[in-house]
């Protein structure tokens, strides 16, 4: 492979998505958007591992090695330069098979009255909304033929996560939200698990790109509070995916001047609450306006809605809400 081929994956896979998508977490930041977190190289105590998202270079202060992704891929996975090569190629190819997955589950959304009944009771009943998000339905037991009627083979299919070990489908009876790298399965069964991510890291904050250019950002926790809030006309609405921030996201939050409301849960137990704390700490230390918004007890914003909540009445937590 020559130069500029190389030059081109390392491009298309920036260090710190590679980083993430293999449990990766960064500790502090460090000036010029740099950050520092253990090294996953060797058994680290302390943060040594630099590494910077600009350069897509990494380094560790403990072991003295770094480099680029491929350099990180080789030492990773204990491989020869060529092997780490086909491995990002692997890893980078995940991208069209998510997509054909998600178009699938698209079009069963509309085949399965129980999947939209579910949509409709969480608030989502904007067929506008839902062809915008690309909500599907994952029924189970009929993904795996479909996309190795498409040529993919059933190795590719299980790397993705898509199918398990066994050669099943790993999402059944979940409703589905395309992520940038990634698949968010929300369960209707409440024997499952309610929520699934596919291997990987989720990526940056949901529709980053258009809730970006308001000067006010409402941050929500779930993807059903971001459509409750969307339908309800709060288009400056983006979501981190749970409460913990990667750090893609809250460089994402940090760029530029914005003020951000966090609406996160009131939960009972007072951890969306002590969580929007925190980050709003983090955020003004970084010189971003952050304003917690206070829910009714035991409410999240998608709840709020459901029970009878509207624009009007959200509006007015927003102003109320506190530094």
């Amino acid at each position: 492979m020559n130069r500029q081929a190389l030059d081109e994956l390392k491009q298309q896979i920036p260090l710190m998505d590679y980083l993430q998508a293999h449990d990766w977490h960064p500790a502090r930041p460090l000036s010029g958007g740099r950050w520092m977190g253990l090294c996953p190289l060797h058994e680290d105590h302390k943060p040594s591992f630099l590494v910077d998202p600009h350069k897509d270079l990494f380094y560790c202060y403990g072991c003295g090695r770094g480099g680029d992704v491929i350099r990180f891929a080789e030492l990773y996975h204990q491989v020869k330069f060529s092997q780490a090569v086909a491995l990002l190629h692997q890893w980078r190819g995940v991208e069209p098979l998510l997509y054909e997955a998600a178009r699938f589950y698209r079009v069963q959304l509309h085949r399965h009255s129980e999947a939209v009944a579910y949509l409709y009771q969480r608030g989502v009943r904007s067929p506008a909304l839902v062809e915008q998000m690309r909500i599907g339905y994952a029924p189970g037991g009929c993904l795996r033929g479909w996309l190795t009627q498409l040529g993919y083979p059933l190795p590719a299919l299980h790397q993705a996560g898509l199918v398990t070990g066994g050669g099943y489908d790993a999402y059944v009876n979940r409703i589905v939200f395309p992520l940038e790298s990634n698949l968010y399965g929300r369960s209707l069964s409440a024997t499952a698990p309610s929520h699934r991510f596919l291997p990987g890291g989720k990526g940056g904050l949901y529709s980053w790109a258009q809730a970006q250019s308001y000067p006010e950002v409402i941050l929500v926790e779930g993807l059903f509070d971001y459509a409750v809030l969307w339908e309800a006309g709060f288009h400056n609405v983006t979501c981190s995916l749970g409460t913990h921030l990667n750090a893609l996201q809250l460089e994402q939050l940090c760029e530029g001047s914005r003020t951000v409301y966090l609406a996160f849960d009131a939960d009972g137990n007072g951890s969306g609450q002590q969580a929007a704390q925190r980050l709003s700490r983090s955020l003004r230390k970084r010189g971003i306006t952050a304003r917690r918004v206070s829910l009714p007890a035991g409410h999240d914003p998608n709840s709020f809605f459901i029970a009878g909540g509207d624009a009007q009445e959200f509006q007015r937590l927003l102003q109320e809400a506190t530094l």
